[in-house]
């Protein structure tokens, strides 16, 4: 039976065996050199960069008027067309006139009825006044006879009495005067709100923009101050609603406070360049539902690209930084201790080195700290590239 002993005796001559055939033949021939990874690199950059707070943003009208008419009746003439543009004042539809003439006239008669009866009413007056002079006058001779004893108390009393009746007259007749012109301002203001009812009839646009569609077609008998007629766009200028976070309002307010920040917006699909614009307005209150605070920016609008209702790509300039580091964005990776990139160092190794990154721009990004200028960073080939390994630059 083989003990431990003579195992480990055997052990150590087979091993002594293979070191001296080893020493016969030579040295042993190294391994191979591991072949080269192939990458594509980019060398950061120095520029200026702008800062900018991107969004999704829905068009908005200016101001929207939805068309009633204050009176009712049938339309017998529609002056447009549906999506047509209108100029504040341009005429839109046509409502049978004849009814509010009628009314007109009505009350420009009453007016002359009541300009006759003011009319007789001042004669009154005039003819009571002079009977009150008269009776009164005869009144005072008759007391003074009576202290005298010519005529008897009884005639004095009867003058006083007829003296006061004329007095009363007098008031009668100035009541009716009164009476009178109270009615004639009634019938004139009567004829102002039929005259103004009347104008009513020709539906005009209130303000300047592009028009719906005609809800209502020639012949339809509408109600006052209930039929929707057509619904009027303000486009020119027009305003373009979006939101960010809230954490950008302060800086926001400083940087509105000091001049207005320019907006673009593009279309996704148009070719053109984004139309520009500027921020108008900050809403008062933060959404407390998603932490973001509205803003609307106004564009002039001049070729109408921009429609009510249309989803567009917001950006708004904040600011522009200069002699900031930039790279292709294809370079940053994201690790489990965040972004990072490889860096290819001068014996042509790559260096794993972590970067905290800024606003993108275009196809590239800034880099707020990682990298200095100059710097070649890998943009092609990171799937096969660990700390140390060395690169070939394609």
């Amino acid at each position: 039976m083989l003990t431990l002993r003579s195992i480990l005796a055997a052990a150590a001559m087979a091993a002594f065996t293979a070191c001296s055939n080893s020493t016969a033949k030579g040295p042993v021939a190294a391994l191979p050199a591991a072949p080269e990874t192939p990458v594509r690199v980019a060398a950061a950059e120095s520029r200026s960069v702008p800062v900018d707070l991107t969004a999704v943003g829905n068009v908005e009208p200016q101001s929207t008027v939805v068309v009633k008419s204050p009176v009712g009746g049938t339309i017998i003439k529609v002056h447009f067309q549906d999506g047509a543009m209108v100029q504040r004042g341009d005429p839109l539809f046509e409502i049978d006139k004849r009814p509010y003439e009628e009314t007109v006239r009505m009350w420009e008669a009453n007016i002359a009825r009541d300009r006759a009866v003011l009319a007789q009413a001042e004669a009154n007056l005039s003819r009571a006044q002079a009977q009150e002079a008269h009776y009164g006058k005869q009144a005072e001779r008759y007391t003074k006879l009576a202290e005298q004893g010519i005529v008897s108390r009884e005639v004095a009393d009867q003058s006083n009495v007829e003296a006061r009746a004329r007095r009363t007259a007098v008031r009668a007749e100035s009541a009716a005067i009164e009476s009178a012109k109270a009615n004639i301002r009634s019938a004139e203001a009567a004829l102002s709100s039929a005259k103004l009812n009347l104008s009513y009839c020709d539906v005009k646009a209130l303000i300047a923009g592009r028009v719906g569609t005609i809800r209502v077609n020639t012949g339809n008998l509408i109600k006052a101050a209930e039929t929707e007629l057509v619904t009027i766009h303000q486009v020119h200028p027009i305003y373009v609603a979006f939101s960010v976070p809230e954490e950008n309002l302060l800086d926001i307010r400083r940087r509105a406070g000091s001049g207005s920040l320019p907006v673009t917006a593009a279309i996704p699909g148009d070719s053109r360049a984004p139309a520009r614009g500027s921020l108008k307005f900050l809403e008062n209150s933060v959404d407390t539902t998603t932490g973001t605070i509205r803003l609307k920016a106004a564009f002039d609008n001049a070729d109408s690209r921009l429609w009510p209702g249309q989803f567009v790509e917001v950006r708004m300039r904040m600011e522009n930084r200069p002699a900031a580091i930039v790279v292709p964005q294809a370079a940053i990776q994201t690790g489990q201790q965040g972004a990072f990139v490889y860096v290819v160092r001068a014996d042509r190794t790559v260096e794993q080195r972590p970067v905290v990154t800024g606003p993108r721009i275009d196809s590239s990004i800034a880099i707020n700290q990682g990298v200095a200028e100059g710097e070649s960073v890998v943009t092609e080939g990171q799937l096969r590239l660990a700390p140390g390994v060395k690169v070939k630059v394609l």
